[in-house]
C-alpha cells in the first residue's frame, strides 16, 4: 500500500492536488470513498478547515472517522476506563518530566565538550561518548513508554470492552470501500493515542495513506519533538512518543525550516548524529516523500536531509518504509544531492 508523507498544507488546493496525483498514477481509484482522520484537531476535529473542506471538490465520498468523538463517547460510557486512561496518561507525564530532567543534563554536557578546545585530540572520543549517553537516554525513554503502555494494555484491554469495541465496529463499517486515509496532524501524542485505542494500525495498512505534518509524525517509529527556537526558551529536541512504525528508519521533522535553525551546522550535525542512523527528513510546505509499497524505495521532492557533518541536502530517493535502519548503515539510506545550507563546518 501506497504511503505519503507531506509537510505542512498551507496552501489551497494542496490536498486535492495529491489525490488527483495518486488518481492518475493508479493508487487511488476515483470511484472509491476517502476517509480522514482529524483527531488530532481534538474538540475542533468536525470543524473541517479548508484543506479538508475543499476535499468534496473531488466527486468522492470523503468520511471522517471521528476518532477524538468517539473516544470522548467511550470515556462517558465506560468510566472505569477513563479512570484508567486517565491514570496512564498521568504515568506518561511523570515519565516525560524524569526524561527532560535527564535530557537536560545529558544533552548540556555534550554541549559543553563540544565548546572546548580539543588541540591535544582528547575531546573526541568524549563527544563521541556524550552523543551515544543522550542516544541510549532516548533509548531507556521509549522502552519506558512502551512498557507502561503494554501494562496498561494488558490489564484493561481497552478495545475489546464494550463501548470501545462497539465504536471501532462502526470505524470498520466506515472503511468499508475506503481505499485511501489522510491523516492530519495537530496534537500527535493525542492523535496516536486515539488511533491506539481503536486500534487503527490494522485497518491501516490495507488502505493508502496520506499524512501531512504531525499525521506524518505519528507515521514513524518515534516522534520527535523539536524547536531551537521555542517561545519558553531555549530546550532541547526530546522523543515524545512512539509512532505507528509504518514508515521505518526516519524522523520526520515537518515545518523544520522554520522551527530548525538550518544555518548552524553544529546544530544540525547534533541533530543528525542523535537519532542516526534513522535519517533526519526535514518536510517544509511543499515537501512530500511517497512510498509505493513497503519494499519501494521512497521518491522525495522538496525534501530536506540533515547530515552528521552539518550539512542541509536535498534528499532525492528515501530508503524502503519497512526497512528497519541497521547501526552504522547511512542513516535511512537516503542519498542526498545539493550542497549545505549555511555552510558546512
Amino acid at each position: 500500500m501506497t504511503t505519503v508523507l507531506l509537510g505542512p498544507v498551507r496552501r489551497a488546493g494542496a490536498l486535492v492536488g495529491e489525490v488527483r496525483r495518486l488518481r492518475e498514477a493508479g493508487v487511488v481509484d476515483g470511484s472509491a470513498r476517502i476517509a480522514t482522520i482529524t483527531a488530532g484537531w481534538q474538540e475542533w476535529e468536525d470543524q473541517p478547515r479548508p484543506e479538508v473542506a475543499e476535499l468534496d471538490r473531488l466527486g468522492q465520498r470523503v468520511v471522517d472517522l471521528g476518532l477524538y468523538h468517539r473516544a470522548e463517547r467511550v470515556w462517558a460510557a465506560d468510566p472505569e476506563l477513563a479512570a484508567a486512561h486517565h491514570e496512564h496518561q498521568m504515568r506518561l507525564r511523570l515519565l516525560r518530566r524524569s526524561y527532560n530532567l535527564r535530557l537536560e543534563q545529558t544533552a548540556d554536557a555534550w554541549l559543553g565538550l563540544e565548546r572546548l578546545d580539543d588541540a591535544g585530540g582528547v575531546i573526541a572520543g568524549e563527544l563521541a561518548s556524550a552523543c551515544e549517553a543522550v542516544q541510549a537516554l532516548d533509548r531507556h525513554h521509549l522502552g519506558r513508554i512502551a512498557a507502561l503502555r503494554a501494562e496498561f494494555e494488558e490489564r484493561w484491554r481497552p478495545v475489546e470492552r464494550l463501548a470501545a469495541a462497539g465504536e471501532r465496529a462502526e470505524i470498520e463499517r466506515a472503511l468499508d470501500g475506503v481505499g485511501l486515509v489522510l491523516v492530519a496532524g495537530g496534537h500527535v501524542p493525542l492523535l496516536l493515542n486515539r488511533l491506539r485505542l481503536f486500534d487503527l494500525a490494522p485497518l491501516l495498512a490495507e488502505r493508502s495513506v496520506v499524512a501531512w505534518a504531525g499525521g506524518a509524525m505519528a507515521l514513524a517509529e518515534r516522534v520527535v519533538l523539536f524547536h531551537d527556537s521555542p517561545p519558553w526558551g531555549p530546550g532541547h529536541a526530546e522523543v515524545g512518543e512512539a509512532g505507528l512504525g509504518r514508515v521505518r528508519g526516519v524522523v520526520v521533522l515537518p515545518d523544520g525550516g522554520r522551527r530548525l535553525r538550518l544555518r548552524d551546522p553544529a546544530r544540525v550535525a547534533r541533530l543528525a548524529r542523535r537519532f542516526a542512523p534513522d535519517a533526519c527528513l526535514v518536510l517544509d510546505p511543499g515537501a512530500r516523500v511517497e512510498w509505493r509499497d513497503a519494499a519501494s524505495t521512497g521518491v522525495a521532492e522538496g525534501v530536506q536531509r540533515l547530515g552528521a557533518e552539518g550539512s542541509v541536502a536535498a534528499a532525492e530517493a528515501v530508503a524502503p518504509p519497512g526497512a528497519a535502519a541497521a547501526g552504522g548503515a547511512p542513516a535511512g539510506g537516503v542519498p542526498a544531492t545539493g550542497g549545505p545550507a549555511g555552510g558546512a563546518p
